[in-house]
């Protein structure tokens, strides 16, 4: 499809496109497949939504975005003319249910921050290179993804920093991520592969990195099905703003997470890198002494600082 030739260097993943097609092959082709893009009206989308809106409701709402997508190319190629019948605000919107009031949205399953303490000391306990990935994964807040296709030449131990490129970033923006003395203790015990830049390589592929289901595998076998690794940043997100006078923007910017409100996102064009820095040392106490949980339940930034001084 030309549309999506058009669109396909923005898309970093290639599973993105082949997710696009496949939805659209699955669900639009059938019904609009052989016709020219200019018949296509309200009553042939909605047609082609309806079967799936309320028995797959985040397909269809991507299946909807991705039409009114196509049509909207079409559009501007001028292969047809007037308003998009894909469109939802004031359209669709009339005539279909909202699809948050259909479907509940389901989180990563997080662990409660107050158990993180108890839970490392558990991991530490542990051994393997993917016990250190996820471990580095929860003192970064890194998503897994970024942690397992880290390298070497990312890492700048005498700056104490990880700069993640913008091709490996969700938000498409590279991304600093202040380290800690117990995520640099880390790194600094790891073996380092010749020829090798991965710093979590898997041990049955040759240069690829660990796979997601290594890091999933480790929680399984500590007994933890209720829980992802991706949960881990929800975790850190409700410590913060839990027990400490973080700012928001400084906590969102942490998690390389982009502001809905115009107005934040503009006081925070700063990366804030100092206050990160303190957060993520903040975080890294707070994980690595059990008997804190307890004590900052009720405490706030200035105790936590006295235990980074502590430290």
């Amino acid at each position: 499809m030309a549309c999506i030739e058009a669109k396909r260097h923005e898309w970093k993943n290639p599973k993105h496109i082949a997710q696009w097609m496949s939805t659209l092959e699955t669900y639009a082709y059938p019904l609009m497949g052989k016709l020219p893009v200019n018949s296509i009206d309200t009553d042939l989308v909605v047609k082609c939504l309806q079967p799936i809106w309320t028995t797959k409701t985040e397909t269809a709402a991507r299946l909807r975005g991705r039409i009114e997508t196509v049509l909207a190319w079409a559009t501007t190629s001028k292969y047809r003319q007037g308003d998009n019948p894909a469109r939802w605000r004031g359209h669709l919107d009339t005539l279909l249910a909202k699809p948050s009031k259909i479907a509940k949205v389901e989180h990563f399953s997080a662990l409660a921050y107050q158990s993180v303490p108890s839970f490392m000391v558990e991991l530490r306990a542990k051994e393997g290179l993917g016990v250190k990935a996820l471990e580095f994964a929860i003192l970064t807040a890194a998503r897994s993804g970024e942690v397992r296709m880290a390298t070497w030449s990312e890492i700048d131990i005498d700056r104490k920093e990880w700069v993640i490129p913008a091709g490996r970033m969700k938000a498409g923006k590279e991304h600093t991520v202040p380290l800690s003395k117990s995520a640099l203790d880390l790194l600094r015990n790891l073996p380092k592969l010749e020829g090798c830049e991965l710093i979590f390589p898997s041990a049955t592929k040759e240069n690829k990195p660990l796979s997601d289901m290594t890091l999933t595998s480790i929680l399984r076998r500590m007994g933890h099905t209720d829980i992802t690794v991706h949960g881990f940043r929800s975790s850190f997100r409700d410590w913060a703003g839990d027990t400490t006078h973080f700012p928001k923007e400084v906590i969102e910017n942490a998690l390389a997470h982009r502001l809905k409100d115009k107005a934040e996102a503009a006081y925070a064009r700063s990366t804030q890198l100092a206050k990160r820095r303190e957060l993520m040392d903040a975080w890294a106490v707070y994980c690595s002494t059990p008997q804190v949980s307890a004590d900052l339940k009720k405490s706030n930034y200035d105790g936590i600082v006295n235990l980074i001084k502590k430290k």
